[in-house]
């Protein structure tokens, strides 16, 4: 009697048939809603025009027109290195809060515990355009300077969104207020799963506050850090709605809140003056760079956080 051996293709301790039910309507949403978009648009970056008035191959000349064209070269190479500091900026004003302030909701002796974590929550819950507008009242000095002056707060006084020196600060700062929330309650949840046995130790050994944050709390949140960093670095290279909010879509005053959300937007949406009409390919070139960008700074990140110790 011949005896037949059915072969199994097995991935971990299942086969093919009894994991792809579960992740074929994941997968499917996948390739429809992202990875088809994401080659697409790398196709289109290869193409000038628009659908209505013709699509024109042109291969590699878009990416060549970001770098030389003025026309574009001067706007992308100001809202890429506008992008770089509003993610800096965020990167320590932030991120770096945020690791104080879980670091303090943590703490056994802190009153009022639920208080201060409603108070940095409280602003994700606002959409963006009204704290934009309101931030954008607060910031002129026509509305909020007699109310400084009579603080005797003169200083203050200024057009720091009209300011081209000062624009850029404000506009990240006010995002930082807003989204500072969202890093605070993941370091709160890793710093929350610390086994207390390490704080016992070092209470023994007769370490500080400060030595045991650097040497016990910081190195085991190190994958939470490496993750917010990551989404901080999309986030800030896909910003646009707070400079949309408070300033334009032209990143005034004269381009300078413009950073590679809003170049975008008039480039490959709404078109860029003094044309005025969309490019899809060149906008589509901005986002492959973009992406390629991010890569570039994701992978190395995951790499040097999310290794095992």
């Amino acid at each position: 009697m011949a005896i037949t051996y059915r072969k199994h293709h097995t991935i971990g301790n299942g086969t093919i048939v009894t994991w792809l039910p579960y992740i074929a309507p994941a997968l499917l949403f996948y390739v429809v809603f992202m990875a088809w978009p994401l080659l697409n648009s790398l196709w289109l970056s290869l193409y000038t025009g628009s659908a209505g008035l013709g699509r024109r191959f042109v291969g590699f000349d878009n990416f060549i027109k970001l770098g030389t064209v003025p026309q574009y070269a001067e706007r992308y190479r100001g809202a890429f290195v506008h992008t770089l500091i509003f993610f800096c900026i965020h990167l320590l004003v932030q991120n770096g809060l945020g690791i104080l302030f879980a670091t303090l909701l943590t703490g056994k002796n802190l009153k009022g515990r639920e208080f201060y974590q409603t108070v940095i929550f409280i602003p994700i819950t606002l959409a963006v355009l009204v704290t934009g507008y309101l931030w954008k009242l607060l910031l002129n000095p026509v509305w909020s300077g007699p109310f400084l002056q009579s603080l005797h707060l003169d200083f203050l006084v200024r057009p720091w969104l009209g300011d081209r020196s000062t624009a850029l600060v404000c506009v990240a700062l006010v995002s930082c207020w807003q989204w500072m929330g969202i890093p605070t309650m993941m370091f709160v949840a890793a710093l929350q799963n610390i086994s207390e046995d390490y704080f016992e130790a070092a209470s023994i050994d007769g370490a500080s506050g400060a030595q045991v944050f650097w040497h016990i709390k910081l190195p085991l949140i190190k994958p939470v850090v490496g993750m917010i960093t990551i989404l901080t670095l999309v986030n800030n290279f896909n910003a646009f709605d707070v400079v949309f909010a408070m300033e334009n879509v032209n990143g005034a005053p004269n381009y300078a809140t413009d950073l590679i959300g809003t170049l975008f937007y008039r480039v490959g949406i709404a078109g860029q003056h003094p044309v005025g009409i969309p490019d899809p390919g060149m906008g589509a070139a901005i986002a492959t760079i973009t992406f390629l960008v991010l890569g570039l700074g994701v992978i190395p990140t995951l790499r040097a956080t999310q290794g095992k110790d």
